[in-house]
């Protein structure tokens, strides 16, 4: 190795050699010198995804992508002690935040993971987070963990929780393109978890790269009892041939807001006749695969129809009618529904 012209080269050129080693580990001698190579990292991107972050660590929001961290120490991270939950930003609007915030919450309250904030100050700093960083299209997602302090098993070393949240930059569209989805192999959460938007998604992640590795876009989970429970993280949802929406009950999975919304919002469908009812109900996989129409439901969607399952065609193998119908419910609502379900982003 040459020698460098520094001893501060030296003794980098000394720690990089490893003690004979093949792979040789950089060894940065200030914050200032990282820093820089994390910007360098970031200069790269075309486009930067991630417009502002807020974090209760540092205290405030931060727009420098390279200062977008949490402590490796955090419970959520080497625990999976945490929850999170998303909202859409759509022509300047927030679309469902409180119900999202609500159950949020509730995950929190299930996960024994106390807010540093209360509601009101939790909902102002996501106005005021989605405000700074400008977006007028794309998603704003949260995470609420037991916290940063040690690398036990237990939270009780944590000083306090802590509440970070992102803004993401995201030209989303409505979905009019059908897809495949195959059966999951990958053992669904139990009901306990399963309930709670929690961190722990790697039978999600497993469920969704097992699709994929089958050419498939999604896989569907299945109970123990042979009923239909949902997608990796979204849930689904059927038209059978007497024209009822029908959706598999919440009881053993996520409550999903936007299925919830569309279950309101479908009665319309009902009053003009076009649908003859919706509902919840436990359906075995039979049902599911003879429907007429199947889709997708969630947030950043909001229906993403299904044309076919296990290689089978749902219906006629076509995106259905009242598949896109209901999306049009969803969307629609999405764009120009009532004050309760848009809010506003203040924006300066």
């Amino acid at each position: 190795m040459e020698k460098s012209s520094s001893s501060s080269d030296q003794k980098s050129d000394a720690w990089e050699a490893g003690n004979g080693s093949e792979f040789k580990v950089h060894v940065f001698s200030s914050s200032s010198e990282l820093l820089e190579k994390l910007h360098e990292k970031w200069s790269s991107v075309k486009k930067q995804p991630y417009l502002a972050m807020y974090s209760s660590i540092f205290g405030g929001i931060i727009f420098d992508p390279a200062m977008m961290v949490i402590p490796i120490d955090d419970h959520m991270v080497h625990r999976g002690h945490g929850v999170f939950d998303t909202a859409i930003l759509l022509d300047g609007y927030l679309y469902e935040l409180d119900v999202h915030l609500d159950r949020f919450l509730k995950s929190a309250s299930k996960a024994k993971i106390s807010s540093p904030f209360p509601r009101s100050a939790l909902r102002s700093i996501l106005v005021q987070l989605s405000a700074a960083s400008q977006c007028k299209k794309g998603s704003l997602r949260y995470w609420l963990s037991s916290g940063p302090g040690d690398f036990l098993l237990s939270p009780a070393g944590c000083p306090t929780s802590a509440f970070y949240a992102v803004v993401i930059d995201d030209d989303f569209s409505q979905c009019k393109e059908g897809v495949e989805v195959v059966t999951s192999t990958v053992p669904m959460k139990p009901p306990q978890f399963a309930t709670m938007k929690n961190v722990n998604y790697l039978p999600n992640v497993l469920s969704k790269m097992e699709a994929e590795e089958k050419g498939a876009y999604a896989s569907i989970w299945i109970d123990e009892e042979g009923y239909i429970a949902e997608g990796p993280n979204v849930n689904v949802a059927f038209i059978n041939h007497d024209k009822e929406l029908l959706l598999p009950s919440f009881d053993k999975i996520l409550s999903g807001c936007t299925a919830k919304r569309l279950l309101q919002l479908a009665a319309k469908l009902v009053v003009q006749g076009r649908l003859k009812g919706v509902r919840t109900a436990n359906l075995t996989v039979e049902e599911g695969k003879g429907a007429a129409e199947m889709m997708f439901v969630g947030s950043t969607l909001p229906v993403l129809p299904i044309i076919t399952w296990d290689e089978q065609p749902i219906g006629d193998g076509k995106v259905g009618e009242l598949t896109m119908a209901v999306s049009d419910l969803l969307w629609d609502d999405m764009v120009a529904g009532p004050e309760v379900q848009r809010i506003p982003v203040p924006y300066v």
